[in-house]
């Protein structure tokens, strides 16, 4: 099990698509004049002497008739109020042949011994991804799951959420859910012939699957069982690893590592347990996720004893050592930690007798922030980035110095597929200007080449634009960190169409990328900004500690601070300044607008962390408390109300325009975190600028919407901005 998989909830459960999911327009009639108001009820909650005023707690009752009507007549009149722009259609036909324009989109590659590869791709035509293998890079393709033929509700799709290969590749365990939930159904195909085996292994949202070396049995986790009288909050307590035997009754199978199950392993109720399996280890290790901390706990124990009762692991690390991610080789044991070096380093022990304390340092902390560790047959290798720069640095084994690898341009470097049976590496590279590549790395050559795994498309690598590295001084002295692109030739005069983009949160950076559908933006003379905030990862974990609990103001103060510099250096103006960010984003975006509302012309707040004073008491709340703290501590309350745009919201202030986005299916945000700002914003705001809230039935957090979604979302985004910047061709006839 590769290290990144290992460690799947802390990184997914944290992650954010700007492109979320939609659905399609209604035909053009004319909306009502305003949105369908709701009425406060309030309710006053006392919190350490803190009278705090909540006008529609009542919202957070998704089931109630009345607030189900008001969910749907507030998507009804956005819909109207978005299909009424006139440029609309027109941008949805471009970001389509833009997202359309190469012959396919591939990802999620796997690499076997033998050159077989395992894949996820969506042929332009087609709405999902499917799962395919293949022979060597230049075999047949064979179709091993295509969600679209999985019979759903009219208007549902399923999308597959994570797929593993046995280590022979003979058989493939896969998640899918339902209309963007997450909640995926747990299925085994056989790769030779395509044929399930019967497995539909339910509450397996966080699967995992690690093959055992008979190729039979897979290790996973799965959610307990609530009833009708479980709390919300519940769902995502108390799981456990199971193993499971291919073709036999899950009902039946064995909890390996979980929750009140082993002295050994002791367990806090929202704690994430996973265990893992390596090619050619003689070891399996169990992994403990606090939530969404990066740093976990990790066991080990022989792989010889996990079939059998009383599994003896031993406790290799825990939080206080600071390790976040993890690979192994045989009885090597690589491990990457920000232990006295917030940039991170990487260390080896070995699994026979591990001593963390003691490790060796095989990479040392340096100016770079290293970001993950992988193990091939060959060497290990380990990718670094440092000012928006990526590098792949490879360390031989048996005490090899280390080198770095040349790469074929400068941007953003992963490993996409390692494994120890098998040399070299593949690797997904992209920039600010590039579009995805996957190439493939010999140790023998020393060379970089195509993979042509993903075939290239005629807007993947344009040669007019253009992206600069600059740094905004925030409102305390520091330097952030500001990426901007752009066509060439922009004039700064202060007129372009901006969108400024801003995260910050879990230690999770913003690394160049590129997506052909933004050439959409661009080629409306808009600029596309990335606020590189504190919070993010971009300069290691003192980086991120800077943006957490008692520091998170400095995150959308941080934001701020780059839309100032935007409008000083003349890229824009107030009257021409997007904003956009989702999930925990919707943190930055809240309260920058909550904070500075006469900074910006627009936001787009997408699935949005609004209410955090009551995130605590949602499914998602739970693993939460690592990063934003808890309202049952006084210093926990203060934090979550300071970073609550809900609560900052002040009647009678100009706000600007704002669209909030949500799947009601969205098992990370609840839709009433959105619903209520939106409601809040509504009453409270004398701008007269638009305050829209965009509901999606057949979606969740973003994560499984289709392209048919996505593009649809991205043109009602763009659309609205341009609406509000006053663009000519966006303005509705009155």
């Amino acid at each position: 099990m590769k290290a990144t998989t290992l460690f799947l909830f802390a990184l997914v459960s944290t992650a954010v698509l700007w492109i979320s999911a939609t659905a399609s327009l209604p035909a053009q009639t004319a909306p009502p004049t305003s949105p369908p108001a709701a009425p406060p009820r309030p309710v006053t909650d006392d919190y350490f002497g803190t009278q705090i005023v909540d006008p529609y707690r009542y919202m957070e009752n998704l089931k109630d008739p009345a607030v189900e009507a008001w969910f749907k007549a507030q998507n009804d009149y956005t819909r109207g109020v978005l299909a009424r722009i006139p440029g609309r259609r027109e941008l949805l036909a471009r970001i389509k042949t833009l997202d359309e324009s190469a012959p396919a989109r591939v990802s999620d590659v796997r690499r076997l011994p033998g050159g077989r590869y395992f894949y996820q791709k969506r042929l332009a035509s087609e709405d999902v991804a499917k799962l395919y293998t293949r022979a060597g890079l230049d075999g047949q393709e064979t179709l091993l799951v295509d969600p679209a033929k999985l019979p759903a509700p009219k208007g549902a799709h399923y999308s597959i959420n994570y797929y593993a290969a046995s280590f022979d590749g003979r058989y493939v365990a896969y998640g899918v859910s339902l209309s963007g939930s997450e909640d995926a159904v747990l299925h085994v195909v056989e790769s030779a012939t395509g044929r399930e085996t019967g497995e539909a292994i339910d509450r397996a949202q966080f699967g995992s699957a690690s093959w055992m070396p008979d190729g039979r049995s897979f290790i996973y986790n799965r959610l307990q069982k609530t009833g009708p009288n479980s709390a919300p909050t519940d769902r995502y307590l108390k799981s456990r690893g199971y193993l499971h035997v291919v073709g036999t009754d899950p009902e039946t199978d064995r909890a390996v590592i979980g929750f009140d199950l082993s002295p050994k392993v002791q367990l806090a109720e929202a704690d994430i347990p996973f265990a893992g399996t390596f090619p050619g280890s003689r070891y399996a290790l169990g992994v403990a996720v606090h939530g969404v901390q990066n740093e976990a706990t990790i066991y080990v124990a022989g792989i010889d004893t996990v079939d059998k009762p009383g599994i003896p692991w031993q406790k290799i690390c825990d939080v206080e050592d600071e390790v976040t991610t993890l690979d192994v080789r045989g009885d090597d044991l690589y491990l990457l930690t920000h232990k006295g070096a917030s940039r991170f380093k990487v260390t080896h022990t070995n699994l026979a007798h591990p001593d963390v304390a003691q490790a060796e340092v095989v990479l040392p902390p340096s100016e770079a922030v290293v970001r993950n560790v992988s193990a091939a047959q060959d060497a290990v290798y380990v990718q670094e980035i440092e000012g928006g720069i990526g590098r792949l640095v490879r360390i031989p084994y048996g005490g090899g110095k280390p080198e770095t690898v040349p790469l074929p341009f400068e941007g953003t470097v992963s490993v996409a597929a390692s494994d120890p049976r098998v040399p070299g590496v593949l690797l997904d590279m992209t920039s600010w200007t590039k579009a995805d590549k996957m190439y493939a790395y010999d140790p023998g050559t020393k060379k970089i080449t195509d993979t042509h795994l993903q075939p290239a498309g005629p807007f993947d690598d344009p040669t007019d634009v253009e992206s600069v590295e600059v740094k905004a001084r925030s409102y305390d002295g520091s330097l952030v960190p500001l990426s901007i692109v752009h066509k060439r030739g922009l004039k700064l005069d202060g007129s372009n169409p901006v969108l400024l983009d801003g995260y910050g949160s879990y230690g999770i950076s913003e690394d160049p990328y590129f997506d052909p559908r933004f050439l959409a933006w661009l080629e409306r003379g808009g600029v596309y900004a990335i606020a590189h905030v504190r919070g993010g990862g971009e300069y290691g974990e003192d980086w991120h500690l800077a943006g957490k609990k008692l520091t998170k103001p400095n995150t959308w103060r941080d934001f701020i601070a780059c839309a100032e510099y935007l409008i000083d250096n003349k890229y824009t103006s107030s009257a021409k300044l997007g904003i956009q960010g989702g999930s925990a984003g919707g943190i930055t975006i809240g309260r920058s607008i909550t904070e500075r509302p006469d900074l910006f012309a627009a936001a787009i707040d997408a699935v949005p962390m609004s209410d955090t004073v009551r995130v605590e008491f949602t499914p998602n709340g739970p693993p939460n408390i690592p990063e934003f703290g808890s309202v049952k501590t006084l210093a926990g309350f203060e934090d979550l109300y300071a970073m609550s745009a809900y609560h900052h919201v002040r009647d009678g202030t100009r706000y600007p325009a704002v669209m909030l986005t949500t799947g009601f299916n969205d098992p990370r945000v609840i839709s009433w975190e959105p619903g209520k700002l939106a409601a809040r914003l509504q009453a409270a705001t004398t701008s007269g600028k638009p305050i829209l809230l965009r509901v999606d039935y057949d979606a969740g957090h973003g994560f499984g919407s289709t392209k048919t979604q996505s593009q649809e979302l991205m043109s009602d985004e763009m659309s609205f901005l341009l609406w509000q910047f006053g663009m000519p061709g966006f303005q509705p006839n009155r």
